[in-house]
C-alpha cells in the first residue's frame, strides 16, 4: 500500500511500501505512454498554431491525474484481493466514486481557471484508456 509521510516545513515525501511488483509496472506503462502521448498532442497544437503555456499546463495537470488514477485503481485492486468478496466489492465501488469525483474536479479546475487550455485537460484523461487498448498489440509484437 501506498504511505505518505509528511514533515514539517518540508516537501512532501511519498513512500511506497507493500506495492505489488504489479501494480508499480503496469503504472510505469500508464505513465510511459501517457508520456508520449502527451508529447505527441504537444506538437499537433505546435503544428496548428495553438500552443501556449496553457496547453502545457492542461497537459500536465490532466496527465498527472490520469496517471494517478491508475495508480490508485491498482493500489485498490491489489488491497481489495486480501478482503472476502463482499468487502472487495463495496471497496471497489467506493473507490470507483472517489476517483471518478477526483477527475471531475481536475476537468472542473481546467474549465475554470484560465491558465489551463481545456482541450488539453479533457484530452489527457482519455489517454490511459488508449494506452490498455493499445497493449495487446505491444505485447503481441514482442511476443509476449
Amino acid at each position: 500500500m501506498a504511505c505518505l509521510s509528511f514533515e514539517y516545513g518540508k516537501q512532501v515525501v511519498i513512500i511506497l511500501k507493500n506495492v505489488d511488483a504489479t501494480v508499480k509496472r503496469e503504472t510505469l506503462y500508464i505513465a510511459a505512454a501517457v508520456g508520449v502521448m502527451s508529447m505527441l498532442m504537444q506538437a499537433i497544437f505546435m503544428i496548428v498554431r495553438h500552443w501556449d503555456y496553457t496547453v502545457l499546463l492542461g497537459n500536465v495537470l490532466s496527465a498527472a491525474a490520469a496517471v494517478g488514477n491508475f495508480f490508485l485503481m491498482g493500489i485498490t485492486v491489489q488491497k481489495a484481493l486480501n478482503k472476502d468478496e463482499k468487502q472487495a466489492s463495496a471497496s471497489m465501488k467506493l473507490s470507483q466514486q472517489l476517483r471518478l469525483l477526483m477527475m471531475l474536479i481536475v476537468a472542473a479546475l481546467g474549465a475554470a481557471l484560465e491558465c489551463f487550455n481545456i482541450i488539453a485537460v479533457i484530452i489527457p484523461l482519455f489517454f490511459p484508456r488508449i494506452a490498455i487498448a493499445l497493449r495487446p498489440l505491444l505485447d503481441g509484437r514482442k511476443g509476449k
